[in-house]
C-alpha cells in the first residue's frame, strides 16, 4: 500500500490530487481481481484502507470525485460466460465498521429525527458469494450473482443444483414476485473434501471456501456445480408484490417457513446497547463455526424506518458490516523476491517461514513497493506480523524490532529487472519502479496470460505454467503466435497430451472472431480496464479510429479524462504496438466494431420506467432489455420520479401507485409505440 497524504486544508495539492488518481485505478483495479477474477491481491482489511484514504479525500475536496470514482460504484462487472442479469433493485454494498465507536455513531445519524425505541437485527456477515433469487408464484425463475451491484451473471441452473434451497416456496399463497438476497458458501468441511478429491485428481486445490464456492457457481457445466457442496442462506429480500411484511423479525420467519436456510445465529428486535456484546460473542464464535465469516450485518428492525433513511449511491443508510479484526500471526521475513509484471513493475515480495493463519498455510506476502519496505522498515530476517483478512494473499502489517539481534539486513530494489537485465526507471510521481525492456521474458509471460484470461480473449487452457513453457521455448513472442500454435507443438510440452494439446488450440481458433472491447482490455494498455475498454468500443467502431483519435477526443470521452487518455495515445504511437496489432489480424483475427451510441438510438435516455404484472408478449427481461438498450433505466418501485410505469395483467400495487402519483401507464403496444417514436 502506499504512503497515505497528509491532513491537509484549503485548496487541493497536485500531490493530493495524483494522489486521487493513483486510488482510483488501484481500487478498480483490486475490485477486478477480487469480483471478476477471484484473484484478490492484497487483504479486505487493506482494500478497506485505500477505499477510506479516497472517500477522506474526496470528502475535503469534492473537486476530486470523479464520475468513474469508486466510491460510486459498487463492485465491478461480471465475466462474459454467463448472460447479464439486471438487478431490479441494486444489491448495495455495506458500510464497514471497525470498532464500537463506529458502530454507536451509525446508531446516533440515525436516531436522528426518529422518535421511539430503535431496535437492529443482527446475523453473521458470511464470506462467500451474494446471489439474489427471483420467484414468480412460487417458483424460482431465475438467479444471478451481485455482479457490480447493477447487473450480475445468470447462474440459474447451477443454483437450482444446491440442494438446500427451495426451487419452489414452500407457502400456501406465494407472492406474484419475490427476490430472495442470500450468500452461496461452502462449509470447512467441504472444502476440505473437495481439495483432497482435487488433489487426488492432480489438479491444483482452492485456496479457501470463498474461492471454492465462486468457482463452483460459476461453472458453465451445471453437472460439475450438482457435485460441489454449495449452501444457500438467505438474510434479505429484493423486488417484492404480493407479500406485505413490516419488519426484520418478519422476514425471518417469512424466510424459514418458505423453507430457506438462516444463520442460526441470526437475530432480531435487538436494542443498540446490547449489540457490542452479540458482536463479541460472534468474535469468540468466529474459528468454531462451519463456515468462514468475517463481519457481523447490523440492520435497522423497522422496515419504515429503512424506507425513511433511504440508501447512498452505493450503501443503504439503515445496515452496517460491523468487521471483525484481521487475524494475524507471527513468523520470520527469510528473504525478498522481486517479481516483473505485465506492466513492467517491480514488486518485492516476502518469502516467509510458512505459518498457519485462519487455517491457511502461508509463506509469502506481498510488499507493495519500496516506499512501503522504508515505511514500516522491513529487513531480510525481521520477525513479522502477517495478516490475512479473508483474502488469499496476506501482507506484513508490523515488524517487532525488539527481536532485533543485528543479523538483519536492508532490503534494496534492485536497479537492473531481475529477468532480463535491462536498466529500471522510477517515473516522476509514481511510486512503482518498472523494467522498460519491449523483449523482457517476465513481461511477455504476463501480457500472454492476461491477453488470454477470461475478460480478454477466453482462451480456455492457457495457464501459468503453460505459458511459461511457450515463452521459455520461443514458440510464443506475440499476441499474434497464439493463433500459429498447433497441437504437436503444444503436445511436445510438460504434462501435455495430445488430447489436451487438440483442445487447447480449438480453444485459441474458436476465439478469432472477438469483440472490440475483449481485443483492447486484452492488449493491457496500463490502466484500461474491461469498463473503460465497453466504454470506448461506444464511442469509436474501428481500432483505426481509436489508434487514429488524439488525446483531446479520448480525453473527452465520458469515463476516460488525461490520465487514461495520455496512456492510450502513447500505447497507439508506439510503432511496435500497431505492428503486434497487425499481426493479428494477419493472423485471421476478426473483431467485431464497437457499439458507437448514436442520437437516434438513445430515445429513452434519463428516462426511469417500473415493469409490473404480466405483459401479453414481452417477458419482463424483454421490455426491460428493451429500455436499456434505448438509454432508459429500470427500477424496481414507483416514485415522483419515475416517467412510465408498464402494465400488464396481476399489475397489483404499483399500478395503484402509479395511478396515485399521476405517472403515465403505458400497456405493451403504448410501450412499443413509445420505443418507436423519436420522442
Amino acid at each position: 500500500m502506499e504512503k497515505p497524504l497528509k491532513e491537509s486544508k484549503g485548496q487541493c495539492s497536485e500531490e493530493e490530487r495524483q494522489r486521487a488518481a493513483l486510488l482510483r485505478n488501484d481500487l478498480s483495479r483490486h475490485s477486478y481481481r477480487y469480483y471478476v477474477l477471484d484473484d484478490p491481491e492484497i487483504t479486505d482489511a487493506a482494500y478497506d484502507a485505500l477505499f477510506r484514504e479516497l472517500q477522506e479525500l474526496e470528502g475535503r475536496f469534492p473537486e476530486l470525485k470523479t464520475q468513474d470514482s469508486p466510491t460510486l460504484r459498487v463492485g465491478a462487472p461480471p465475466l462474459s460466460g454467463f448472460s447479464s442479469v439486471f438487478h431490479r433493485l441494486p444489491m448495495l454494498s455495506l458500510e464497514n465498521a471497525f470498532d464500537e465507536g463506529e458502530f454507536f455513531a451509525f446508531v446516533q445519524r440515525i436516531r436522528k429525527g426518529v422518535a421511539g425505541e430503535l431496535l437492529f437485527s443482527v446475523e453473521p456477515k458470511f464470506d462467500g458469494i451474494a446471489v439474489s433469487l427471483r420467484y414468480e408464484n412460487g417458483v424460482l425463475t431465475e438467479a444471478a450473482t451481485r455482479g457490480d451491484g447493477l447487473v450480475g451473471e445468470g447462474v440459474t441452473e447451477n443454483v437450482r443444483t444446491i440442494a438446500n434451497l427451495p426451487l419452489r416456496l414452500r407457502v400456501e399463497d406465494p407472492p406474484a414476485v419475490l427476490e430472495v438476497r442470500g450468500e452461496v458458501l461452502m462449509d470447512r468441511k467441504g472444502f476440505k473434501v473437495l481439495n483432497l478429491s482435487r488433489e487426488k485428481a492432480g489438479e491444483a486445490p482452492f485456496a479457501n471456501p470463498r474461492n471454492a464456492a465462486s468457482g463452483s457457481l460459476r461453472q458453465l457445466d451445471s453437472r460439475i456445480t450438482a457435485t460441489r457442496p454449495l449452501r444457500f442462506f438467505a438474510h434479505g429480500m429484493g423486488e417484492v408484490e404480493g407479500l406485505f411484511l413490516s419488519s426484520m423479525a418478519e422476514l425471518f420467519a417469512f424466510l424459514r417457513s418458505a423453507g430457506f436456510a438462516l444463520s442460526p445465529l441470526a437475530q432480531s428486535a435487538m436494542p443498540p446497547e446490547k449489540v457490542p456484546q452479540i458482536y463479541a460473542e460472534m468474535v469468540e464464535r468466529r474459528e468454531s463455526l462451519d463456515y468462514e465469516v468475517d463481519g457481523m450485518v447490523i440492520k435497522v428492525e423497522d422496515f419504515d424506518l429503512q424506507t425513511r433513511l433511504g440508501m447512498t449511491s452505493r450503501t443503504p443508510r439503515w445496515a452496517l458490516a460491523w468487521k471483525f479484526p484481521a487475524m494475524e500471526a507471527r513468523t520470520r521475513l527469510e528473504r525478498i523476491e522481486v517479481q516483473v509484471g505485465r506492466t513492467g513493475v517491480l514488486t518485492p515480495v516476502a518469502i516467509l517461514t510458512p505459518v498457519e493463519v485462519g487455517g491457511v498455510t502461508v509463506s509469502r506476502a506481498t510488499l507493495h513497493n519500496m516506499d512501503e519496505i522504508l515505511r514500516k522498515d522491513i529487513r531480510i530476517g525481521d520477525q513479522v506480523f502477517i495478516q490475512r483478512a479473508g483474502d488469499v494473499i496476506p501482507k506484513v502489517v508490523k515488524v517487532i524490532e525488539h527481536l532485533r539481534d543485528g543479523s538483519e539486513t536492508i532490503f534494496q530494489m534492485p536497479d537492473h529487472c531481475p529477468v532480463c537485465g535491462s536498466l529500471v526507471v522510477q517515473e516522476e510521481g509514481e511510486v512503482a519502479v518498472r523494467c522498460v525492456s519491449v523483449t523482457c521474458p517476465a513481461q511477455l509471460k504476463e501480457k500472454i496470460r492476461h491477453f488470454a484470461s477470461k475478460p480478454a480473449l477466453d482462451m480456455d487452457g492457457m495457464g501459468e505454467k503453460l505459458v511459461a513453457q511457450l515463452v521459455d521455448r520461443g514458440l510464443v513472442k506475440t499476441f499474434a503466435d497464439l493463433f500459429c500454435l498447433d497441437a504437436p507443438a503444444l503436445a511436445a510440452m510438460d504434462r501435455m497430451g495430445e488430447k489436451s494439446a487438440s483442445n487447447i488450440v480449438r480453444a485459441i481458433h474458436d476465439r478469432k472472431k472477438t469483440s472490440f472491447h475483449r481485443l483492447l482490455y486484452g492488449l493491457g494498455i496500463r490502466h484500461v480496464g474491461v469498463h473503460t475498454a465497453k466504454i470506448l468500443g461506444q464511442r469509436f467502431r474501428t481500432f483505426e479510429d481509436l489508434m487514429d483519435a488524439d488525446v483531446e477526443s479520448l480525453a473527452s470521452v465520458e469515463g476516460v479524462g488525461p490520465v487514461l487518455a495520455e496512456a492510450i495515445r502513447d500505447y497507439f504511437s508506439r510503432e511496435e504496438n500497431r505492428e503486434a496489432l497487425k499481426a493479428l489480424f494477419a493472423a485471421g483475427l476478426e473483431v467485431e466494431e464497437g457499439e458507437a451510441k448514436t442520437e437516434g438510438n438513445r430515445q429513452l435516455e434519463g428516462k426511469t420506467f417500473v415493469i409490473t404484472g404480466i405483459l401479453p408478449v414481452l417477458s419482463r427481461k424483454d421490455a426491460q432489455d428493451l429500455i436499456t438498450a434505448a438509454g432508459g433505466r429500470v427500477a424496481g418501485s414507483v416514485s415522483a420520479k419515475t416517467s412510465y410505469v408498464v402494465a400488464g395483467e396481476k399489475a397489483g400495487s404499483k399500478y395503484e401507485k402509479a395511478l396515485s402519483l399521476n405517472v403515465p401507464i403505458l400497456d405493451e403496444e403504448g410501450f412499443k409505440k413509445l420505443l418507436a417514436s423519436d420522442m
